[in-house]
């Protein structure tokens, strides 16, 4: 019998940071996400042009963490959304920074997250949209469990000599809310949304 856990979903406070740099640091042996790991972890997750972070919490720990943001110029899908939808590429935002602790996963922490952050996109009138590194199956699995339409492909190029494939997903369609439920199985690894 599964041990009853307790999971909660909060705003990221800067005293988080250090818990997130450790589960991410988790992540990046486990899964390899970041694909670039990088040189001062705290400041590329609070980097960018952040709108909002949050964490997850498993029994009190910070276990899990998301991010989102203004669209960057090498994000692909806010153009895809835009065109498709014929609605301004400013109303888009991009989720990123999602991960879940190896130790966290199989309890639905990811889907919380993603949860979390497309409510808190459409209480500012905002699109979330995502693009994730095409070779992150992990990643491209939960997205898709939980809802998340599928845009396309692109590139990103993220230096002069690495030029990634990316697969770009929005969010799923509004409907009846219900929380996600935690899976008897372990987590797949949410990862490389950009």
């Amino acid at each position: 019998m599964r041990q009853a856990t307790a999971t909660r979903v909060r705003p990221r406070r800067t005293p988080d940071l250090p818990a997130c740099v450790e589960a991410l640091a988790g992540v990046h042996e486990a899964d390899g996400y970041p694909t670039n790991w990088p040189e001062r972890p705290a400041d590329w997750l609070t980097g960018g042009a952040l709108i909002g972070a949050w964490v997850a919490e498993l029994d009190g720990r910070v276990a899990g963490h998301v991010a989102l943001c203004r669209r960057d110029a090498d994000d692909v899908a806010p153009g895809l959304w835009s065109r498709r939808q014929g609605v301004p590429i400013d109303r888009t935002a991009v989720v990123s920074r999602l991960f879940v602790a190896p130790g966290a996963r199989g309890h639905g922490l990811g889907a919380l997250l993603l949860a979390r952050v497309v409510a808190e996109a459409g209480e500012s009138g905002l699109d979330p949209v995502l693009d994730v590194v095409e070779s992150d199956t992990s990643a491209t699995a939960l997205y898709e469990r939980t809802g998340w339409r599928f845009l396309g492909t692109g590139e990103q190029h993220w230096s002069p000599r690495q030029t990634v494939t990316v697969r770009c997903y929005a969010a799923p369609e509004p409907g009846p809310e219900r929380p996600p439920e935690p899976s008897s199985g372990p987590e797949p690894a949410p990862g490389e949304a950009a």
